[in-house]
């Protein structure tokens, strides 16, 4: 892969807009896998890079998520209060340190050890952001405060605390419909929870 740089030739770019994030719209060239050229056009929507995290607790089998306003879920016909883990854009800090400030003003847990299990690219086709996955244990003595969020960044978040199984089951009934929560539980099902108690050998 290290040759596609080659293969793109960035002929204009234009700023669209720079009031929330960047939007820009570019004109170049790709050389297409027959060795032709192809004059394309892109918007891509600059908004940093961002990192998620899932608390999860072995000992009850539990989870802990949020759930607050989202404005473009509302415009796409969805009531827009959507659950969620806790995430946050990078802001120039490693994901590691911009997620656990993050989870602490969400949900107020303050996290001892926390793992990255992977990073995905959430929508490539006209999103720039790089989304860093990460989980933790939490325990009733890491909460130092009730969380919520910033009121300054219009932020009112509800926390609440969630049995595994059912979490899984709000994704299959649609009332979690968040992308970046959704891998995060279904890693959990693989990785850390295994099924549910009740199939147990």
């Amino acid at each position: 892969m290290n040759d596609v740089a080659e293969r793109v030739r960035i002929i204009e770019t234009q700023v669209l807009s720079d009031h929330w994030y960047v939007l820009k719209n570019t004109i170049f060239d790709f050389r297409r896998s027959d060795g032709s050229w192809q004059r394309q056009q892109r918007e891509t929507y600059d908004r940093g890079d961002g990192a998620v995290l899932l608390l999860y607790r072995i000992a009850t089998r539990t989870v802990v998520l949020t759930r607050q306003f989202r404005f473009p879920a509302f415009v796409n016909g969805h009531h827009g209060m959507l659950i969620e883990a806790p995430a946050g854009l990078l802001e120039k800090a490693a994901p590691e340190q911009r997620i656990r400030a993050e989870v602490e003003e969400e949900t107020g847990y303050r996290l001892g050890r926390i793992d990255k299990v992977f990073e995905a690219f959430m929508s490539p086709g006209s999103v720039t952001e790089r989304l860093f996955f990460f989980v933790a244990e939490y325990d009733d003595g890491d909460r130092v405060s009730d969380g919520g969020g910033l009121e300054s960044e219009g932020e009112d978040i509800e926390v609440f605390e969630v049995d595994f199984d059912e979490a899984m089951a709000m994704v299959a009934r649609g009332d979690i419909a968040d992308g970046k929560t959704i891998m995060l539980l279904q890693h959990a099902a693989l990785h850390v929870f295994g099924p549910p108690a009740t199939i147990r050998a």
